[in-house]
């Protein structure tokens, strides 16, 4: 059963609230309300029928409240009636919200309010019962019925939190200088009350504090299986393992708030259409998508006719060809299962590697009230954790479902044993890279070498390194209670995703502020991006070692546009220039099919002249040409793509790019007409996945071609 609250917040709007106090440019009831729309736009975007909201407003200047035919409920008013909440009336609350011009206005008579209008609605069901005070203290106090209110506020269960402005917190370190003796009295009196009922009493600039930092949202269990786990078949060998359990989420991913495609409304069109899952609202409506399918028909007007969806069959991308599968055939592909939770086999705990470790993690724990299965699973975790093992089932939750693969950890506590159990890959998930070794080098002849000078680390430099890694270790860098650097930095209990909670501070604020700028991101959010700057101050004599030890040099920026060969006169930094050396006329040199790219790339480099640089770029087409003419089916494709992708970036670097344009221009014609040894369609998908169209203006500023050109090239 979903959770049920019922909260009441009493927003002070008396006059005082209007005026700025103690260096703040905003008055003191639009700062204290960015605790309270924090707190609104919260439970508006849970969007639970079950979170109920109610707003009283004090010291206003006219009195609306159930109780206000007795004496001493003056100027207090309902402004939202407690009961679910949405965005439209988020938004008409937001416009009465605003100071008034009176100072009249018991807080102590507000909160008995409160407490009517919450047990109005939860009367004896299980609800969580909250009432917030948000006052400067000018309000007026009375404190003679203190016993009997606490009383009621005890006996209704409800949570009484004062948050007030400028108020006196020792702990926090905030206190007030020039109070006036009014304020300070209901202060004192205010206290009081909540000691009386267990309430809790506080500043709001604590409260504010708070805002920005990221909470956790609390999630009831959530069952993803129930059933047997197997070792074993029951039905096949009545000996074999069986045993009730049921599966939850251990951990899961938190998701981004989804976003609905709206827009404008239009005046003359009505309210249009409702957005599915979406509250209404009268400025935007739902965007409806329209489609329609087409086939080539010589009969029809314009070579096209309309068909029916239902008339359509599915093709499946093969190359550049659609193969069609019958809906007979691909049920054939379809895995059919049953649901079931089996163990597989086991492996050793040092045997298991972290990296296999696929995504969200759960937890199994015996099935409810039954000891037997309680019994038998407890015996099963001991197992595992005596012989270090863990056990490898195949969990398919519900019928139909593809099968995981998990890898079952047992854990044993005090008063709670279960299963931990984390997603495994299969064969096809899994990819091997081969990289050469850190620690030696192996020659082509098969010696190897524990010393190498460019390519392995020397003594010194590792001791250097390790320096500067300690210098920078942040497990004892966070400041505890006395000012002493003993807490690690970054626990992992306390790091969040910036960008989740940053969307969803985004959204608040633009829920409630419609019309303001965004607010900047909260510095907490930015606290894991960059290390401690004081950190990095500490570290940074470590940090200069290394430098001079491993001899690391500026590398000069690359060159933008060679056309006019300025670069030549750039020295390298070894005061040796091998390029000079290497040397040669490139109006002598011709490419080679089989090293095109290097030699390619070498002529454009000591290219001095337009003329050189255009005959280095025929030799290239040629040679792309050739590859493709003597191509025996798709066997030079990869080669010629290969040429053709270097072509186009030394052209672009170069900001030459019509010499590649109008090669590409030609290459397009031939390919389509057959021209370089027969039907190259294929390689011309291929060109036009891989982007390797015309080089248009936003890629070249010397290219003539606009982008819708560049687009138009693609099409067939």
């Amino acid at each position: 059963m979903a959770d049920k609250e019922a909260v009441v917040y009493i927003v002070d709007l008396g006059e005082s609230m209007g005026d700025c106090h103690n260096g703040r440019v905003e008055s003191d009831l639009d700062w204290a309300m960015k605790f309270v729309w924090d707190k609104i736009s919260t439970t508006v975007a849970a969007s639970r029928k079950t979170w109920n909201v109610g707003v009283l407003g004090l010291r206003t200047d006219e009195t609306n409240n159930a109780l206000q035919g007795d004496e001493g409920y003056e100027n207090i008013t309902v402004l939202q009636e407690l009961g679910p909440m949405n965005m439209t009336d988020l938004q008409a609350l937001r416009t009465k919200i605003r100071p008034s011009s009176t100072t009249e206005g018991d807080s102590i008579s507000a909160i008995v309010v409160a407490v009517d209008m919450i047990a109005k609605l939860t009367k004896k069901l299980k609800y969580k019962r909250k009432i917030y005070l948000i006052t400067d203290g000018e309000a007026p106090v009375d404190g003679d019925d203190f016993d009997d209110i606490a009383a009621k506020i005890k006996d209704t269960e409800i949570e009484l939190t004062i948050l007030g402005v400028d108020f006196d917190d020792a702990e926090v370190g905030v206190k007030e200088e020039d109070k006036s003796h009014h304020k300070a009295q209901n202060e004192k009196l205010l206290r009081e009350l909540t000691d009386k009922c267990d309430g809790q009493f506080g500043t709001m600039e604590e409260a504010i504090s708070y805002l920005d930092v990221p909470r956790l949202k609390p999630t009831r269990p959530y069952k993803s299986y129930d059933g047997p786990l197997t070792l074993g078949d029951p039905e096949v060998h009545p000996d074999a393992m069986s045993i009730n359990i049921e599966r939850y989420f251990k951990t899961h991913k938190a998701p981004v708030p989804p976003a609905s495609r709206v827009v404008v409304k239009d005046e003359l069109g009505g309210d249009g259409d409702a957005m599915e899952g979406v509250e209404p609202t009268s400025e935007f409506s739902a965007v409806k998508n329209a489609r329609t399918y087409k086939v080539n028909d010589p009969k029809a007007p314009g070579g096209k006719r309309d068909v029916e969806f239902e008339s359509l069959a599915k093709g499946y991308q093969y190359g550049s060809t659609a193969v069609h599968i019958s809906e007979a055939e691909f049920n054939i592909t379809k895995i059919e299962t049953t649901k079931g939770f089996s163990i597989v086999g086991f492996i050793q705990q040092d045997k298991f590697q972290p990296f296999l470790n696929m995504g969200e993690a759960g937890l199994t724990v015996a099935q409810k009230s039954n000891e037997a299965s309680a019994l038998k699973l407890s015996s099963f975790i001991h197992a595992l954790h005596e012989l270090d093992s863990y056990a490898v089932a195949r969990l398919v939750a519900k019928d139909g479902k593809e099968p995981s693969l998990v890898l079952l950890a047992p854990h044993i506590d005090v008063d709670f044993e279960c299963l931990y159990d984390i997603p495994l890959p299969f064969a096809e998930d899994v990819r091997n890279y081969r990289f050469p070794p850190l620690d030696k080098v192996v020659t082509l002849t098969g010696q190897t070498l524990s010393e190498h000078k460019q390519l392995l680390p020397s003594t010194e430099l590792q001791e250097v390194m390790d320096d500067y890694v300690d210098a920078m270790d942040i497990s004892t860098w966070e400041r505890d209670d006395d000012g002493e650097r003993t807490l690690e930095y970054a626990p992992v209990e306390d790091v969040f995703c910036p960008p989740l909670h940053r969307i969803n501070q985004v959204v608040r604020h633009r829920a409630v502020h419609t019309d303001q700028p965004l607010p900047p991101v909260p510095e907490i959010l930015l606290k894991y991006s960059q290390p401690p700057a004081d950190l990095i101050e500490k570290a940074r004599s470590r940090l200069e070692d290394l430098i001079e030890t491993a001899c690391v040099k500026k590398v000069p920026p690359k060159a933008k546009g060679k056309r006019d060969r300025a670069d030549r006169g750039v020295k390298p930094i070894s005061g040796l220039d091998v390029a000079a050396l290497l040397k040669q006329d490139p109006s002598r040199k011709k490419l080679d099919p089989h090293n095109a790219v290097p030699q390619f790339k070498q002529m454009i480099e000591i290219s001095e002249s337009m003329s050189q640089v255009e005959d280095a770029a025929k030799q290239m087409g040629s040679v792309i040409r050739d590859l493709i003419t003597d191509s025996l089916g798709n066997s030079g494709y990869d080669q010629a793509m290969e040429d053709l992708g270097v072509f186009r970036a030394e052209m672009i670097d170069m900001m030459e790019p019509e010499f590649y344009n109008a090669f590409v221009t030609d290459l397009k014609k031939r390919l389509l007409a057959g021209e370089l040894g027969g039907d190259r369609r294929e390689l011309w998908w291929q060109m036009k996945g891989a982007k390797l169209g015309l080089i248009d203006e936003t890629q070249s500023e010397t290219s003539k071609i606009t982008p819708a050109e560049a687009a138009e090239f693609y099409k067939k």
